[in-house]
């Protein structure tokens, strides 16, 4: 029997309104003060030492995956796949994840300016072992496309910082908003540079019996 929902382990807005899309029924599993007090998001998103920017993505959202199972029995939830996705921006091996401050925004977004990057999200589920009723199965994907910004001015750069849209966003920008005024091309997945590459995503749910 096909599960009748999965698991949604991120905060991001925008991930969920993209698996919504795809006419999946979701739940959010999500860390709480309360009972997750020894996860650290922020340990699991810290960049290693000469670490490539695939390498950094994909091991982040194994990790995310990891720590999300463990909260799913932690919580005595009902089974059901679980999916974990993170993004990060890399021009050239140099990682850009979220800017902890506007001048660490601005900087990035200087570094950008004029230049191809590119965007990588990975995705992992993890879906029950109907093997075992205590395993699980794991799947993964990788999503890599390049995106061009057109020179910007500085007070063009200062002016996007100061609207907030940067924080929280990997490389300081947010492509389906204000910033998209300087994408000049991209090639690739647009949906994988929001957060969640839907055509990977579907492939990865097919097997397990959704219909998207």
């Amino acid at each position: 029997m096909p599960p009748s929902f999965l698991y949604l382990a991120s905060q991001s807005p925008r991930r969920q309104q993209l698996l919504t899309q795809l006419g999946v029924d979701l739940q959010l599993l999500l860390p709480n003060v309360a009972g997750d007090l020894e996860e650290d998001a922020e340990a699991l998103e810290t960049v290693r030492t000469h670490e490539a920017p695939a390498r950094y993505v994909q091991r982040v959202t194994a990790a995310k995956l990891a720590a999300a199972l463990a909260r799913l029995q932690r919580r005595g939830l009902p089974a059901a796949p679980v999916l974990c996705s993170d993004t990060t921006v890399a021009l050239g091996r140099v990682i850009y994840g979220k800017p902890e401050s506007p001048a660490e925004a601005v900087r990035m977004l200087s570094e950008l300016s004029g230049h191809t990057h590119r965007v990588l999200t990975a995705v992992a589920v993890a879906s029950p072992n109907p093997a075992s009723s205590k395993g699980w199965v794991m799947a993964r994907a990788l999503s890599v496309s390049q995106v061009r910004f057109t020179p910007m001015t500085p007070s063009q750069i200062e002016d996007y910082v100061a609207s907030g849209e940067p924080m929280g966003k990997a490389g300081a920008y947010a492509i389906q908003g204000r910033a998209a005024a300087w994408v000049s091309h991209i090639r690739g997945s647009y949906t994988g540079i929001m957060g969640l590459p839907l055509f990977e995503v579907s492939e990865l749910l097919r097997p397990l019996g959704f219909i998207v």
